[in-house]
Parts: C-alpha cells; structure tokens; sequence
C-alpha cells in the first residue's frame, strides 16, 4: 500500500495532471455507439454498464477515430469471483496489422489481486505487455484510467498516476502508432488465457459479471478520414500536445518509479527466455 508520503503526492499529481483537462460530464450517446451484447445505459446516459453472461459479453466503441489525445474514463470493474473475466478499455486502428493501446483488467478468484495488462501494438505487432496490480480494489469504486497519445510519448495513468511510458523513439528505427484508432471498451470472456494461463476458469454461478462506466470525454483529434494529418492532429491547438505533455514532470516521475518498483508483476523487457536480447525500445523507453 501507498505510505502518507505517496498519497500526497499522489493527491498533488491530481491537481496538476487534470490543469485543463475537460470534466467529461457529457452523456454516452454524444460520443459512443453500442456495439454488442447487453449495454444497460444510467443517470441520463452518463454512466453505462456492461452485462456479461454465458450467452454474451457486451462492449461499445467511439463514434469517431482520433490520431492524438488524452482518453480518460472513470471505470468500475465487476466484484467478487471474476476469474477469466477480462473487462477492456482500448484504442486500436483494428484489422490484422493495426495500431493498439491496451489496458486489459484481468479478473481472479476471490481474494486475489485484479492485474492490469497494458501493450502497445504496432503494425499488428504486439508482445510488449507489461502488467500491475493495483494499490486499492478496482471493483469497490470508479476510479479514472487514461491514456496519452500525442507526437512524444504514449502513457498509461491510473487515477493520474502514470505506469507506463513508450516514447516516440523513431528516430532510432522503434515503431510508433501512426493509424486513426477508434476507443473502444468491452466486457468479455478471456478465460482461455487471462487468469493463470487460462488454467482458471469462469465460474458462472457468479454470472452476470457487470462492469460499470462513466465520464465519456471526447478528449481527441478526430481523424475519421482513411489518413491522419499529422501536423493537424500533432499541433498544439490541442492541449495534450502542448510541452507539459512531452515529459513526466519530477513529481510524476518520482510517482512512476515508485509505482512500478512497487506494483509491477511483468514486464517483456525483463523477460530473457522471451526476448535473450531486449527490444530496442526498452533501453529508450527508460
């Protein structure tokens, strides 16, 4: 758990990660769409649940593609015995060779910690996971998971802290997500692999699995055309472009070490029976 001295840090790096972030109070329908499965709409369309049962999963989507922003959503996962169950929240360019930004919430038995798996994908290429648990229990209460993707860096935020960086290295030959990505968020049947290896199966008696959501933002350049304009949608017009969003602060990179030595549990790059010698992006991304 979080000393007092990282609980105000973590409550500074509120204050300052959300300077000009809009409050995303708008109802579901402005921005999103129902893609499958049983999608149960509240408070006026400003919070959604998703319903998973042995028939179905459920899942819906942006109604725009977007080719830099800040996404945010404030989510609530299901409780109790959720092991195989994986609740999504994602931006992907989709097809066989897209660009995807992951994080993935890993059900477990009850008791058992929920981990976040996080991958970057390029060109349909992914195997970059890198997964966490979490300092508080995710199924209690919304708590605010983002995503940053902008000309510099792309970074994963749990409740403003960051966990994640992958720099925009391509300089030196690393690939960066370059495709219009669609945000998407589904609820879904992973216990082929997602707890254990897939040795834990679902158990059903717990069915219906409901995750819910809130704070449906549009926080993004819209890039709905079959190509970006980069120097559109890297412009800083947009205020995730602008040079506080091009590097960690001190305070959140203090925030980021700690988190990581703390409460990481995988990461490809310290995998050597998977990768002998690491990705390059590994050394860069330090």
């Amino acid at each position: 758990m979080f000393s007092v001295l990282d609980f105000v840090l973590v409550l500074f790096l509120i204050g300052t990660v959300d300077a000009g972030v809009p409050a995303g109070g708008r109802p579901f329908d402005d921005n999103y769409v129902v893609t499958w499965g049983n999608v149960l709409k509240l408070d006026q369309g400003r919070e959604v649940q998703l319903s998973m049962d042995k028939t179905s999963g459920a899942g819906f989507q942006s109604k725009h593609k977007f080719g830099s922003g800040f996404f945010q959503m404030r989510i609530k996962l299901p409780p109790k015995d959720t092991a195989g169950v994986v609740t999504a929240f994602y931006l992907t360019s989709k097809g066989d060779t897209q660009d995807e930004l992951d994080f993935e919430f890993l059900g477990d038995r009850e008791g058992k910690p929920i981990q976040i798996q996080t991958n970057v994908f390029i060109n349909g290429q992914g195997n970059r996971e890198q997964k966490f648990v979490l300092w508080f229990d995710p199924s209690t209460d919304f708590h605010t998971y983002g995503i940053l993707w902008n000309p510099y860096q792309i970074a994963f935020y749990v409740d403003n802290v960051p966990i994640r960086i992958f720099k925009n290295n391509k300089r030196y030959g690393v690939g960066y997500p370059s495709k219009p990505m669609t945000l998407v968020v589904s609820l879904w049947n992973g216990e082929g692999w997602a707890t254990d290896g897939g040795k834990a199966k679902i158990n059903w008696s717990y069915a219906p699995f409901k995750a819910n959501f809130e704070r449906f933002s549009d926080s993004g350049c819209h890039a709905d055309g079959l190509n970006i304009n980069a120097k559109v949608c890297g412009s800083t017009t947009y205020w995730w472009n602008t040079i506080q969003y091009s590097r960690l602060s001190a305070n959140e990179t203090t925030a980021f070490k700690n988190v990581r030595a703390k409460y990481m549990t995988y990461d490809y790059c310290s995998d050597h029976p998977r990768y002998p010698v690491p990705p390059t992006e590994c050394r860069l991304n330090q």
